[in-house]
This record gives C-alpha cells, structure tokens and sequence, in this order.
C-alpha cells in the first residue's frame, strides 16, 4: 500500500523523507488496524488522558524505524521520552490523536507524523489508518492519497462550517460564551474533531477548526498540512501554532475575523 509523489514535484531531500513519512503511517497503521474495535485495556494517564498498547506500540515502531535510518535526528512523541533533542531534524510523532475516539470504536481518529528542521516544520501527515486516507503537506502543496488538495473558498462566517473536538474543552480554557455566539453564525457546527477536523479543513469538506489547547505533538503536522492546502493556522489568539496555545485553521480569508471572534476581550494567553 502506498502513494508516490512524483519526484520531480520535490527537492531529493524532501521526496525521500516523504517516502519515509508513508512507511512509519504504514508500519503504524498496521498495528492500530489491528487493536482497533477489539476490545483492549483503556489506562488513564497523570493528565486524565487515556492510552492503550495501540498508542505505545504504533509509537514505539514509528521510534525503531527512525533511529534505524536516522540515528541522528530528534525524537520527540507522547508516549515516550526524548531523544537528540539538539538535533537539526526532529520527528514529532502521535501515534493516535484521539484516542478517546478511538477506544470508543469511532474512526475519526488518525496518526499524526511531522518533521522539523530548526525548530520549523517542514513536513506533516494526517495518516487515517482505518480508511485508507494519507495526507501529506510540506507548507506548499498538500497530497491526499498522492493527489494534490486544496481548501476551498468560504465568503462568509454565515456560509461556514466550524468544527471543534469539544466544546467543553474550550469553555475550561478560553472564553465559553464567544465561542458559542460564533457556533450560533455559521451555517454548521459539529465536532468531528482531532486531526479529523484539520483534514477535513484541508481537503475542502470543512472551513474553520478550532481547539482551546494543544500540545506540540498535537499541532506540529498540522502546520504544512494546512499551509500546503492554501490554509492558515495559528493559535487560538492568531500567534504562533506551535506556542501550545490551541489551534484555529480556516480556509484563509476568514481567519482573522475568527480569531477576533474568539476573542472578543483583551486578549491574556495563559
């Protein structure tokens, strides 16, 4: 299984590290396909966050492979500690985000794999193991399946389809009552969340994604995914998306005007 970039689209350098990006969604995949629906241990982690054996091995495989080929790049994952944390490459991985919807037998869940060079990403993937959909971004052109995508044009809030993970999460970390005034303007709001939301941002099924708080392994894909795709993300207050601030990724032109409306207030990023 696989989908090649033509070569002549990249650099050498970055066609090779895309080609390994899809062997670790492979080599994963496989083994989430396999613990998938089946039943298997929830542990709760110190945050409340729940892990499974999928999360620490697909992790653990993803690790094994780099430092076979790369023994001198970074590895930085969720489940486990890090490695060169100094090195010029660096490997961001989760091996599934969104987990709770995973062990609840859903789907829309995936694998998140980024490459930084110098603290910038310059490579990212949304691997949905499940479904067989490997979106692959490096801040100028995204791949869904090996075929170029893009995000597609919204005019208006009124016209636009807004997602988040959860509601909840956002009222607990940032101003509840705004963001329930811009779920009440677009034309639709679910929380098809997790990176699910980001893909579908990508690939034109969706207009607005929104999380109140993240982590690096949580957004650092997503970053040449959704530039890739013609999008724009930031954090929640239109900084930096690696600041651990939560995430807001729009098609493009509305993306300040939801980042005001998120924050309608003086603006304190704590």
């Amino acid at each position: 299984m696989g989908w090649l970039i033509n070569p002549m689209e990249k650099t050498t350098q970055n066609q090779e590290f895309i080609d390994f990006i899809q062997e670790l969604a492979n080599a994963s995949g496989e083994i989430i396909r396999r613990y998938f629906r089946s039943g298997i241990a929830v542990e709760t982690k110190s945050d409340q966050t729940p892990v499974t054996i999928a999360d620490r091995q697909a992790e653990e495989t993803m690790r094994q492979l780099i430092q076979a080929r790369y023994p001198g790049h970074g590895i930085l994952g969720e489940e486990f500690a890090e490695v060169n944390p100094g090195a010029e490459y660096q490997w961001i991985l989760d091996p599934i985000d969104g987990t709770k919807t995973f062990v609840s037998g859903t789907y829309l869940f995936g694998t998140l794999i980024a490459l930084l060079r110098d603290g910038k990403p310059i490579l990212g993937a949304i691997n949905n193991p499940i479904v067989n959909q490997f979106l692959v971004g490096d801040g100028s052109t995204t791949w869904l399946n090996g075929v170029p995508v893009k995000v597609r044009d919204c005019p208006s809030l009124e016209q636009a389809t807004l997602l988040t993970t959860s509601p909840l999460n956002v009222a607990r970390h940032r101003d509840g009552a705004a963001f329930d005034a811009l779920a009440r303007r677009v034309k639709l709001f679910r929380t098809w969340g997790d990176c699910h939301g980001y893909f579908l941002v990508a690939t034109g099924y969706a207009d607005i994604m929104v999380d109140a708080a993240m982590s690096v392994w949580d957004v650092a894909a997503l970053i040449p995914v959704i530039e890739g795709a013609g999008g724009k993300i930031t954090d929640y207050f239109g900084g930096d998306p690696m600041s651990s601030m939560g995430a807001v990724a729009t098609a493009g032109p509305l993306h300040a005007e939801v980042v005001a409306a998120l924050n309608p207030g003086p603006v304190d990023p704590r």
